[in-house]
């Protein structure tokens, strides 16, 4: 954790260092720091409030913490991220017999406001990827993410996370989140665009750097690059709309769920654990469901008349 807690939290570090480390063993490096930063604030406001060890904390200051953070302006979604942490850390007392049981999971969590993102028209996207470049290195790296990204609805950090060797012909290899591998198709399009990139890639790439896509110095192209280039790119194009990473991914996903109606297969190339998450991710309408529930349930299904 940071230094601004006191020595008398000495007693409280302790286990958070537990809990991180055995965290660390099947998660990112960026996961942990996410837990690490959330549960650092956790500790500055109990240490405040003159806790000295976890076996005091109970539901009433976990209620008092999540009060302390939403009067600092702290928005509903990043409340949740916070009691989430804060819950999982408990979870850990309790099987060390710290905790009798967790209070954090007593605690309501903060309603979140379901803000997604809109999918990009498909003829509207369509033009977009279709404008032609210049053909620098540079354009043939970004034309290949983006058809990567909307041929296959990768999430940013796995867009990033990719290696040389997890691309094949018609497939790639991904981690999503909990580092949950998964394996989605490349379409043609996506293909012949990796393709021109591979072929040039060797011009911008630092000795034995393993990355998929570089940066002009050689090395990975990080998240907040991808970001800026994909913004840049729809105002160069003339896609007059803001475009990010996540908003391919849920047009991908949009569209293909319009065409298929197969939530399951969307489910699965979406890395999604459960099968609400993808029915909120694609605003699957009332309509889509109940044509899928009409064809499929044998007492759904209209007697002919005799």
């Amino acid at each position: 954790m940071n230094g601004t807690a006191s020595e008398s939290s000495a007693a409280l570090l302790e286990p958070l260092e537990i809990f991180l480390n055995r965290l660390s063993e099947a998660h990112s490096p960026a996961t942990v720091d996410a837990y690490r930063r959330d549960l650092a604030i956790v500790l500055e406001f109990v240490v405040a409030q003159g806790m000295t060890h976890w076996s005091t904390l109970d539901a009433a200051l976990v209620r008092r913490f999540l009060g302390h953070e939403r009067t600092r302006g702290l928005a509903a979604r990043s409340l949740a991220r916070r009691q989430a942490a804060l819950r999982r850390f408990c979870d850990m007392l309790v099987t060390q017999g710290i905790l009798a049981r967790n209070p954090a999971r007593l605690v309501d969590t903060p309603k979140l406001p379901q803000h997604l993102p809109r999918p990009v028209d498909v003829d509207l996207l369509a033009r977009f990827l279709d404008t032609p470049h210049d053909g620098s290195p540079l354009a043939l790296r970004d034309q290949a993410m983006l058809e990567l990204l909307y041929s296959s609805g990768l999430r940013l950090a796995e867009l990033v996370a990719l290696d040389l060797q997890n691309l094949q012909a018609q497939r790639v290899r991904v981690w999503g989140k909990g580092g949950k591998p998964r394996q989605v198709p490349v379409g043609t399009r996506a293909q012949a665009a990796l393709k021109d990139w591979l072929a040039i890639r060797a011009t911008l790439a630092s000795t034995d750097e393993p990355a998929l896509f570089l940066s002009q110095q050689g090395t990975r192209l990080g998240p907040r690059a991808i970001q800026l280039r994909l913004a840049k790119l729809a105002r160069e194009r003339g896609l007059p709309e803001h475009l990010h990473p996540h908003r391919l991914r849920h047009s991908f996903a949009s569209h293909l769920l319009e065409s298929s109606h197969d939530l399951r297969a969307v489910q699965e190339l979406l890395g999604h654990a459960h099968l609400s998450t993808t029915q909120v991710y694609t605003r699957l309408d009332w309509q889509h469901l109940a044509e899928t529930y009409d064809a499929a349930h044998p007492r759904a299904r209209r007697r002919k008349p005799s």
